[in-house]
């Protein structure tokens, strides 16, 4: 019985490593497939193509591992944008078309439920390889060998989709595929971003709410720096002169020969002279000044900062039956789609048939265009109000294309509405 097991990363470099180290592993090239959202374009740039056909060598510039995978290219999905992939996923998506400039009109969710993945489940992936996830899965014929596939890819924590979208992380059934509920693990498998099949029954209702996330900005004190200020005493040799007397006693003796006076005459009696001898010496005295002062204080500086976030909302599309047309809440009844898919031929072969690309990729804007034009809440919007609105929207999931497709969702939007 054959298997297959999936799982979804956050980022390209990730799903390159757990491809080396399955092809490390001993894991067939051939049965090892990658599929990456290339929404800025760099690395479809870096193939090299010629005439639309690109080769599995032209990948080298993604590492000797993932070059080598079968079918390396770049396509144009609906609903995802470009993407690179390889392997025999990436074979079965661009089956048929060119790999540079082609659409995948099946998608990746059609790819998946033709490994046995159910309908749901392969939205899911889809949904996360979208948001900018990237893809790898590796079939096998031996059952020996999933344990040991699951070992490694669980390795590098592929995405808890049960956690992120409500679902699985892998997906089973009857034809085998390996299943899981986080990471890689076995469990039971689950139903994908809540979505719930109901019914609704004459006079009954069903609400959905609209939720929309508000920015609010606070702010708090946090410590910047810590400026200390500290008194040392340092100790500085200083010089100064002072003049200094000293006294000597000296005693002389002189020879005198003169007759003796009565004064003399006392020297007959015994007596002591005493002379004190004196000196001067310095004597230090110190003052100390105050000869500059240091203060220290704060000041407080403001200023206005602009803070850049993203809020999120959730939108109810309606999605209108093929067959069947509607009656939206004001009154106004909308054919199918299917019904201006000839109009809107004829508007590509106008318009677009020259510019290089097909009516398939033009398919998802007009589809656009249609859906926003029997949406009730646009209800009383004109053209001009509509467009900043659409186009976030677009762009969110088709970045940096509104110019180029603008034009044909308008088309669909005006003919709808019957302008």
């Amino acid at each position: 019985m054959a298997h297959t097991v999936v799982a979804l990363y956050d980022d390209f470099d990730t799903a390159r490593r757990v491809v080396e180290e399955l092809v490390s592993a001993g894991f067939d090239r051939e049965d090892i497939s990658l599929v990456a959202n290339d929404a800025s374009g760099s690395m479809g740039s870096a193939l090299k193509t010629d005439k639309d056909d690109v080769t599995a060598g032209e990948g080298a510039g993604f590492g000797a591992v993932v070059g080598t995978l079968i079918g390396l290219g770049v396509a144009l999905i609906p609903g995802v944008g470009p993407v690179l992939a390889a392997g025999p996923l990436a074979a079965a998506l661009m089956a048929g078309i060119g790999a540079a400039a082609g659409a995948a009109t099946g998608g990746i969710a059609a790819s998946l439920i033709d490994l046995g993945m159910s309908e749901d489940e392969a939205g899911y992936y889809n949904e996360g390889l979208r948001g900018g996830g990237t893809l790898v899965t590796v079939s096998l014929d031996d059952d020996t060998y999933v344990g040991r596939a699951q070992d490694i890819m669980n390795r590098y924590n592929p995405i808890d989709v049960s956690d992120r979208f409500g679902g699985s992380s892998l997906s089973s059934d009857t034809s085998g595929l390996t299943t899981g509920t986080s990471g890689l693990s076995s469990g039971q498998k689950q139903s994908s971003m809540g979505t719930t099949n109901r019914n609704v029954d004459a006079g009954d209702q069903v609400s959905l709410p609209v939720v929309e996330e508000e920015l609010n900005v606070g702010k708090r004190t946090v410590e910047e720096g810590v400026a200390r200020v500290r008194s040392v005493v340092r100790e500085t040799p200083v010089e100064e002169q002072v003049h200094l007397r000293d006294e000597h006693v000296t005693v002389e003796r002189h020879p005198v020969d003169r007759p003796a006076d009565p004064n003399d005459l006392n020297a007959f009696r015994e007596q002591t002279i005493e002379v004190t001898e004196r000196r001067e010496e310095p004597v230090v005295q110190k003052q100390a000044r105050v000869v500059e002062e240091v203060v220290v204080g704060k000041e407080v500086e403001e200023h206005t900062e602009m803070v850049r976030d993203t809020v999120r909302r959730t939108d109810v599309e309606i999605e209108n039956a093929e067959t069947t047309g509607r009656t939206g809440m004001s009154g106004m009844t909308y054919r199918p789609y299917t019904d201006y898919e000839t109009d809107f031929h004829t508007h590509y072969d106008t318009n677009y048939a020259s510019s290089g690309y097909t009516f398939d990729q033009y398919t998802p804007a007009y589809r656009y265009g249609y859906t926003l034009a029997t949406t009730d809440r646009y209800g009383d919007y004109d053209w001009d109000r509509l467009e900043p609105e659409a186009r976030r929207y677009w762009e969110e999931r088709n970045p940096n294309t509104w110019e180029r497709f603008k034009d044909s969702i308008r088309e669909a939007w005006d003919r709808v509405r019957g302008r």
